[in-house]
């Protein structure tokens, strides 16, 4: 027997044992940012320790002040160079309408596994735990560790302290991140990059209560308005430019060759559509869109809320607005400054700028010896090679 042919055997012995356990995962609400779901955090951390325990690997919760980390795997010997990998256990919420189950109940429908957590992040957890134990089973020299976060959906507040506690987790050789995509199923994908974001939510407040637009109109302020001219202030809705001074100044472009390899992924513009539901782009040429998701910043608007959100009309002006917006960026600290020096052009009032998420970008190229063991694994087992690219 081949050695894909022992892979692919491998793979459907061990296919119920996988879903059974990723439907344990995904029955639990881990949704980090409600407080309310702490205790399930607890208990997605336990099953997580515990599935590492019962697949053989070793297994430690390391506290970090917050929501903790898993972490463990296998120490095939001193003199082999170690790969962590790293993945995430908790969700969002699943409040959005269109859902047509229960969210945090799984069910396999031929093959396709639906549930809050499934595909981001806990079904590529466990299918990298199971390769993983594969490859320790064939006796692969390399020793296989794992990252399993808690708090990556709010930020990853505490993750940097887990990581200081070096008795726990240990310093590797090289890096995976498990929680990306493939563009087309039938063609793996290796990304390498990731742009960052800043979130920040913005709140004005011009008066202790609602008043009677009919009344007050005209002459009191409207903080909605108000907020809505910042944040034409800062992006070109047509167009998607970002009107930040200084927002592109550090941004690092994409290759000739990254952006071929973007067409080579098997992307197309008509399927994007349909997989997120859009009616239409702001581009239909399949490269300008894909740089744009993948290599280029952007400033988008998550929300914005103040005064009535009842049924019919209420006529009043509001008391308070504000908007939470996330900024894919690569220089950071400075583009968040610019924001805040935007903010306070809208006059006086109660303003205030909290910055909920900092992360850095990451748009570093792989090391020509990690691209070439990629493909050539590929090849190996696939027969074709594979697509390398950024991931937002």
């Amino acid at each position: 027997m081949t050695r894909p042919q022992q892979l692919d055997t491998y793979v459907v012995e061990q296919r119920a044992e996988y879903e059974a356990l990723l439907g344990r995962m995904v029955e639990i609400p881990s949704i980090s940012m409600d407080p309310a779901r702490a205790n399930d955090m607890r208990r997605m951390a336990d099953l997580a320790a515990q599935v590492l325990t019962d697949m053989g690997a070793e297994s430690r919760i390391v506290e970090t002040g917050g929501y903790p980390i898993v972490a463990g795997g296998w120490t095939a010997g001193a003199q082999y160079p170690t790969v962590t990998i790293y993945n995430h256990l908790d969700v969002q919420p699943a409040q959005e309408p269109e859902w047509q189950q229960q969210p945090f109940v799984f069910k396999n429908e031929g093959g396709i596994y639906r549930g809050r957590g499934a595909t981001d992040d806990k079904g590529p957890a466990l299918a990298v735990l199971f390769g993983a134990r594969y490859a320790i089973d064939q006796g692969v020299p390399i020793n296989i560790r794992f990252l399993w976060e808690l708090e990556e959906e709010i930020g990853s507040p505490h993750f940097a302290a887990g990581l200081k506690q070096r008795d726990h987790i240990s310093c590797p050789d090289s890096v995976v991140i498990s929680d990306t995509i493939w563009i087309d199923k039938g063609r793996p994908a290796m990304p390498y990059g990731l742009r960052g974001l800043i979130g920040a939510r913005l709140t004005l407040r011009t008066g202790s209560k609602d008043a009677h637009s009919g009344v007050t109109g005209g002459a009191a302020r409207n903080p909605l308005a108000e907020l809505m001219e910042v944040a034409h202030a800062c992006v070109d809705a047509k167009t998607g430019e970002v009107k930040i001074p200084g927002f592109y100044k550090d941004v690092v472009k994409p290759t000739k060759e990254e952006l071929k390899s973007f067409l080579k992924s098997g992307f197309q513009v008509k399927r994007f559509k349909e997989a997120y539901g859009l009616q239409s782009l702001r581009t239909e040429d399949p490269a300008e869109v894909t740089r744009r998701i993948w290599a280029a910043p952007t400033f988008e608007i998550h929300g914005l809320t103040g005064g009535y959100h009842g049924p019919g009309l209420k006529t009043i002006v509001p008391g308070h607005g504000d908007h939470g917006g996330k900024a894919f960026l690569d220089a950071q600290a400075a583009s968040l400054a610019k924001l805040a020096n935007l903010a306070n052009r809208v006059e006086a009032g109660e303003m205030t700028l909290d910055e909920a998420v900092a992360e850095h970008p990451f748009p570093e190229h792989p090391p020509e010896d990690a691209r070439r063991g990629f493909e050539q694994a590929l090849y190996q087992i696939r027969g074709e090679l594979g697509t390398l690219g950024l991931d937002p």
